[in-house]
């Protein structure tokens, strides 16, 4: 197994980064808090889950042990594949899965796109005592604006990282904003992935 990956980073994508380790190109799908940590040109240190099938070999980067080990263990749950376990941290942090898991709050796992009631039941009933036990919760205000904050900060890192100036970046994080706002007030976590994806078109019909 391939447990971390060091080198130069030479490519971001909206879904991987190619890392040069000892002069090969690694290509290694990461969520996009772990892309928005990483910026082209400089080196990194990604802790990775090498997925073998029998068509390819797929490499998963994390920014911490901590979510590789949550990427492992949701993959042991019925109909849980790399991409769906990888999608679920591009929502969740680790720790909110195991909040979600824990208190049986299927609202938070259906938030995932591909898991549906049946499934979410299905994750809190296998995964319920497996995924350790969750961090203490912090007041629901300082939640949100935490999460707020958070969410631009990673689109604009991710932005920037993909070529783009502060300046371009802050015009398209105020194009999505009302999609995260939505998320906001309807108590959901904005989804990163999919604000990036908007913020991304948005400049592309400027």
């Amino acid at each position: 197994m391939i447990a971390s990956v060091a080198g130069k980073v030479t490519a971001i994508a909206p879904d991987a980064a190619v890392i040069e380790v000892g002069g090969i190109g690694v290509l290694t799908h990461c969520a996009p808090a772990t892309l928005a940590l990483l910026r082209v040109g400089e080196e990194t240190r990604l802790a990775t889950s090498l997925v073998v099938r029998e068509e390819s070999l797929t490499l998963y980067g994390f920014a911490t042990d901590d979510e590789r080990a949550v990427f492992e263990l949701l993959q042991t749950a019925s109909g849980v594949g790399p991409k769906l376990a990888l999608a679920m941290l591009a929502v969740h942090s680790p720790n909110a899965l195991r909040v979600a898991v824990a208190s049986a709050d299927l609202k938070a796992l259906t938030q995932v796109p591909g898991i549906g009631q049946k499934g979410a039941q299905r994750i809190v009933l296998e995964l319920k005592d497996r995924l350790g036990t969750p961090e203490e919760t912090v007041n629901a205000a300082l939640n949100g604006e935490r999460r707020t904050a958070v969410w631009r900060e990673q689109v604009h890192s991710g932005l920037v990282g993909l070529g783009y100036s502060g300046k371009d970046a802050d015009e398209a994080i105020a194009a999505v904003e009302p999609i995260a706002d939505a998320d906001l007030t309807a108590g959901r976590q904005p989804q990163v992935a999919a604000l990036l994806k908007a913020a991304l078109r948005s400049l592309s019909t400027r």
